[in-house]
């Protein structure tokens, strides 16, 4: 077991979640809900996500009209609505009914995720890259998500768009390859590396 000093400034742990395995609501029907949605379905499309607000944005119901797993309930929150529910997003201007959902879904072992308020957030949204089955998330650990977005930017560059031909045949090169475990992974490197240095030049 690895041992030393817990870098108290940032504990966060990523991971990356099956959202079409998982019960999720949004409260919030603005535009703040949009990027919530434009994030989450982007990356998960099959995710089912329900929708609570008083009033929706039409721009929120055409996007969704694209996502048959998710359903719109176009009315204030109410107590039942995070029945069963596993995940929990909020993106209202209330701060008051944040709080309130908050208290609620951790009496019941529920994950909130609240806009604009780390201090609520039992997980944040990172900025995320995705080139077909690379995907990598950047954590600032809420306090800067304009520099995620910068180093998004600097990470996507980095990388070919045709990256996910080499990890689909990544098995059939390995079997390929010759001597020891020690030579294959010096090997890997080198290729590695010269994909992205060529993506560069």
């Amino acid at each position: 077991m690895e041992t030393g000093t817990v870098n108290d400034k940032n504990q966060l742990y990523p991971v990356f979640l099956k959202l079409e395995q998982l019960r999720i609501l949004l409260v919030g029907g603005g535009n703040v809900a949009m990027e919530k949605l434009t994030s989450l379905l982007r990356n998960s499309p099959k995710a089912r996500i329900t929708l609570v607000a008083p009033f929706v944005r039409n721009e929120v119901k055409d996007f969704l009209a694209n996502y048959p797993a998710c359903q719109i309930v176009e009315r204030p929150f109410e107590a039942g609505d995070i029945q069963d529910k596993e995940l929990i997003f909020l993106a209202t201007d209330n701060p008051q009914l944040h709080e309130d959902i908050k208290i609620m879904a951790s009496g019941k072992g529920i994950l909130v995720n609240v806009a604009d308020t780390p201090d609520l957030c039992d997980f944040y949204l990172g900025s995320i890259v995705q080139k077909g089955s690379l995907k990598i998330a950047i954590s600032t650990n809420g306090k800067s998500p304009t520099i995620a977005k910068r180093i998004k930017e600097l990470i996507n560059d980095i990388f070919p768009d045709d990256i996910d031909n080499l990890l689909d045949n990544m098995q059939t090169i390995r079997n390929r390859m010759k001597g020891s475990f020690q030579d294959k992974v010096r090997e890997l490197n080198e290729l590695t590396r010269t994909i992205i240095e060529e993506n560069n030049s």
